[in-house]
């Protein structure tokens, strides 16, 4: 039976072409059908205002025993507030696939960031490189990143990965279905990757979709974006079109808007086995 999923979140070219955990600050909504069998952290009760650290949060995930050292090879600035880091991967034996992130341990640095692949499990095959795109905190490896690194810095990463209790589809292999990507931000110049899903869009007509949504846009939207574009919030109303009983539901951002859109999707009827959410904070 297919699924339709619908995902809301941050992560644009990990929920499209391979797996990230950017940042939590913007935030999507994403319907996807799909034939394959598929795993995802089952959202949860936010009860505590503490912040964990990383590697307290992700204690019981897998992870990798490939520890790799990388030297950063690009730094591009995405946006004002997120960096793209190209990092050169030493080790042969480290791979990664759709749904990991990596541990990322830097030199004189206590604290341990936890960042998610914006790249694909292909261009590391490829070329041995790995992207990450990382949004400015005071949290020291992502101010690290965006106050001190530089072209030739090396790190260290290991693989981790929510997606280890994955088992892939029996049967005569993938069918793909259709997405439905909600993707909200400030405005248009904090849309990530708005080029890589629109690339997207038009190889895959009818397969992905995308509606992206500005909340403080104050310059004129080019003209390129102007047909996806909507001026507000998600809303109740953009949701409950895609209600049905095979639709699936994956939703990224900061905690307050996951808890917004879960209340408006269990109000619209949405069981709560069918909306999943990473549990980052």
């Amino acid at each position: 039976m297919a699924h339709v999923a619908t995902y809301m979140g941050c992560t644009i070219p990990h929920l499209l072409r391979s797996a990230s955990r950017l940042c939590p600050a913007h935030s999507a909504l994403v319907v996807l059908r799909h034939s394959a069998s598929c795993y995802c952290t089952v959202n949860g009760t936010i009860q505590s205002k503490r912040k964990m650290d990383h590697l307290e949060r992700t204690a019981s995930n897998f992870r990798q025993e490939v520890i790799s050292q990388a030297k950063v090879c690009g730094i591009t600035n995405e946006s004002e507030t997120v960096k793209r880091l190209r990092l050169a991967i030493t080790n042969k034996d480290f791979t990664f696939k759709a749904g990991q992130w990596v541990d990322f341990f830097i030199p004189g640095i206590s604290v341990i960031g936890g960042f998610s692949m914006c790249s694909s499990p292909g261009l590391l095959e490829r070329e041995g490189v790995l992207e990450l795109a990382v949004k400015y905190t005071d949290h020291p490896p992502a101010r690290w990143i965006h106050t001190e690194c530089t072209l030739g810095s090396e790190v260290a990463l290991r693989v981790g990965a929510d997606l280890h209790g994955y088992q892939e589809s029996k049967g005569n292999g993938y069918k793909m279905g259709t997405v439905k990507l909600y993707y909200s931000a400030k405005n248009t110049n904090e849309l990530l990757f708005k080029k890589n899903i629109l690339g997207l869009m038009n190889a895959f007509p009818g397969k992905i979709t995308c509606r992206f949504h500005v909340t403080q846009q104050s310059s004129k939207i080019c003209e390129e974006l102007q047909p996806h574009v909507t001026e507000g919030r998600i809303s109740e109303k953009d949701l409950e079109k895609h209600v049905s009983k095979d639709t699936l539901w994956y939703i990224c951002g900061p905690p307050p808007m996951i808890e917004s859109i879960s209340k408006l999707l269990y109000n619209s009827g949405v069981p709560r086995n069918c909306v999943f959410f990473e549990k980052w904070w």
